[in-house]
């Protein structure tokens, strides 16, 4: 998987069992051409055919036994190349078969040996191709019926292969992406995470609350980069759907619509947020959240993750990211699926709950901002953080709310807003 580290080598990849080697769970995929439930398609691979013969010495009286197949050498050594391209094949599937096997239960050493496999395999077809291609495929054009049939199926394989590694590549790419974005985000809610840990107690203070704020705003910011990611490689228009979020925002420019879908998930994740005390010591002892909840899977930690994961992510979303839903039904279970998708979310899920239990400890109070309203610096402050938009900031209003703003005291935490032109001077 190139950067990825060995433990999580393919984990982008089986987040949908169905989206990278749909074609090896079909009776008709890749191994569709074998004519047996045997992976090895034939039981003759190996054997000796050259003829038997009987009687010599008798005049030539005898039986002279013909050796059945191709008709000359170079035939033959097709033969055998297909015969091993078959094999290959069988386990190319063979070992797609135990690839998914040791995600359930996850097991990652048998991953990484499965993913091998899978690319040695690979490997040796691509080497099949070539030496189909440079030695016998001009051959093969002028012979009889059974080599055009036989032409025909080195095209269907190449085919397939083509296919198979372009979209090997495809999540290869997307892989590393959501690698990297999970290292950047762990290094800094890691930094963020220092900070808030060190104050212990203190937690609850007005700078601990200020620090755990941003944190929250960042792991949010650090969940809709895959989503989007995850979006645009699914075909989804972002356009629409970011207008179908904030309906009557006039952006700046295009690439601001991301902040519609951070807006987006932070309503979802403080939807019906109660501000009541609540114990977050144990899940601030685990920088990884995803190991709290396999360990206390139906803490209220936990049911708080099930209940947000199905409001944030629609089941529409999900089967068109990963063709299926395996992850909203692990969820409804009350299952906490460990994959990278997952991981993310439980990590933004992990600084809201955090966030919630020091309000609620501080007593402190949220509020909101209304669409079209205002822009007033007292309250609000631009999610794009550049003073020059906010420069004669009469002329603008707010296109929508990112993040609440809370009030301890008579401190003021300020809420994340879209700054928004008005749409008489736009």
């Amino acid at each position: 998987m190139g950067l990825c580290s060995s433990e999580n080598r393919i984990m982008g990849l089986c987040s949908s069992e169905n989206r990278i080697m749909g074609l090896c769970s079909s009776e008709n995929g890749i191994m569709g051409l074998c004519s047996s439930e045997n992976p090895r398609c034939h039981d003759f691979y190996g054997t000796n055919t050259k003829p038997t013969q009987k009687g010599e010495g008798n005049g030539g009286g005898g039986v002279h036994f013909q050796p059945l197949g191709f008709a000359n050498d170079s035939n033959n050594s097709d033969g055998d190349e297909i015969l091993k391209l078959f094999d290959i094949l069988s386990s190319l599937k063979f070992a797609y078969l135990q690839f998914q096997k040791a995600h359930i239960p996850y097991e990652p050493k048998k991953i990484i040996v499965a993913d091998e496999l899978i690319v040695t395999q690979l490997e040796a077809l691509w080497k099949i191709k070539r030496a189909l291609k440079q030695n016998h495929f001009n051959a093969i054009e002028s012979k009889s019926l059974q080599h055009d049939v036989l032409k025909e199926k080195v095209r269907y394989q190449e085919r397939l292969l083509e296919e198979l590694k372009s979209k090997l590549e495809a999540q290869n790419i997307e892989a590393r992406c959501l690698k990297q974005q999970l290292r950047d985000s762990d290094s800094r809610n890691e930094m963020l995470g220092e900070k808030v840990m060190k104050r212990g107690a203190s937690s609850s203070s007005i700078n601990g609350f200020e620090e755990t704020f941003i944190a929250t705003y960042k792991s949010i910011h650090d969940f809709a980069k895959p989503l989007i990611a995850l979006m645009k490689a699914s075909g989804w228009d972002l356009d629409v759907a970011a207008k179908s979020i904030a309906e009557s925002a006039v952006f700046f420019k295009r690439s601001d619509k991301k902040y519609a879908f951070e807006a987006y998930i932070a309503r979802r994740m403080f939807y019906e947020m109660s501000y009541e005390p609540w114990n977050i010591e144990d899940v601030k002892k685990f920088d990884d959240p995803i190991e709290f909840l396999l360990m206390n899977p139906n803490s209220e930690f936990g049911k708080f993750c099930q209940r947000k994961y199905l409001l944030v992510v629609h089941p529409v979303m999900e089967a068109s990211f990963f063709g299926n839903l395996d992850h909203r039904t692990l969820v409804q279970c009350g299952k906490h699926p460990r994959t990278l998708f997952y991981q993310i979310f439980a990590k933004m899920a992990k600084w809201v709950w955090i966030l919630g239990g020091i309000a609620a400890s501080a007593k402190a109070e949220a509020f909101m901002v209304r669409n079209d309203s205002m822009f007033l610096d007292t309250f609000m402050e631009s999610v794009k953080g550049d003073e020059e938009a906010l420069e004669g900031r009469r002329s603008y209003t707010v296109g929508f709310m990112v993040m609440p703003g809370f009030r301890l005291g008579k401190t003021l935490i300020k809420s994340r807003v879209y700054v928004s032109r008005s749409k008489l001077e736009s």
